[in-house]
């Protein structure tokens, strides 16, 4: 019975995340269609963060000449330098929105533009609401393809880690019957952590891609599965004594008296 399950597990994770990752070499805007809604809240964040990130240069030499002067005219170029930055940020939404659409269409020229150039970051310079809305376009075009670009590159990386880790769980299973024991706590770490991940991207997609995307949180879970990637090559190639000693130590900390043995 526990062979049969754990051998479901890995079939069931080599099924599911092996055709996904080849998938997404096959349909380059699977992942892109898939995290529209992802990418357009990325979009606008990172949007709006530019425009934040807007200030007014400083220049002591000016400042020592006028005095007071300079300051009276910094605070009111502040508080204009405010307005249009509302002005700007009310019409982020419809800007990106805008661009992505233009953007998803794989024959516009404005893809092909950015696609072999991404961009580190675009400076603003403050000479009219007009001419800041066409930066904001061109920094909306850029960022849509860096976005999308890491996305792609993050989700196959999540799959593709996935895919290798229950490929290996499943042939252990056929290669090394003498450890199912052994292998059950790899096998269930994985379950739960694809029912997880199931769960965000069915019911909070939006969620299932943040984890994912380029961040602390993505890094975490590849060092997750590379934990347990570890785990099963100590099974494999180690006659499991470290995951005896852990499986041991938990068994004995809830109180059961069964013990395993290295394999």
């Amino acid at each position: 019975m526990k062979q049969i399950s754990l051998r479901s597990i890995g079939l069931l994770g080599t099924i599911l995340f092996v055709p996904l990752f080849f998938l997404t070499f096959a349909d380059p805007q699977l992942i892109e269609n898939s995290g529209k809604s992802f990418i357009e809240w990325k979009l606008n964040t990172e949007a709006n963060k530019k425009i934040d990130n807007i200030q007014i240069p400083q220049t002591n030499r000016f400042n020592k000449l006028l005095g007071e002067k300079a300051k009276k005219l910094l605070s009111q170029n502040e508080s204009q330098l405010e307005n249009l930055k509302q002005r700007l940020k009310d019409d982020v939404p419809a800007i990106m929105a805008e661009q992505i659409s233009k953007m998803r269409n794989l024959d516009c020229d404005c893809r092909k533009k950015w696609e072999n150039t991404i961009r580190n970051s675009i400076i603003f310079q403050i000479t009219s609401l007009e001419k800041a809305k066409e930066k904001l376009i061109n920094f909306g075009q850029m960022k849509y393809m860096e976005i999308v670009k890491k996305l792609t590159q993050d989700v196959r990386i999540f799959l593709g880690t996935n895919a290798i880790v229950f490929i290996f769980l499943l042939l252990l299973s056929f290669f090394k019957p003498q450890a199912i024991n052994h292998l059950f706590l790899p096998g269930i770490l994985l379950l739960s952590s694809t029912l997880i991940c199931s769960y965000f991207y069915i019911f909070e997609q939006n969620w299932f891609y943040t984890i994912i995307y380029n961040d602390y949180t993505g890094f975490g879970f590849l060092v997750y599965l590379l934990l347990v990637f570890g785990v099963l090559c100590d099974i494999a190639f180690n006659k499991a004594k470290v995951t005896t000693e852990i499986i041991n130590s938990i068994l004995n900390a809830i109180g059961s008296a069964f013990n395993l043995a290295p394999c």
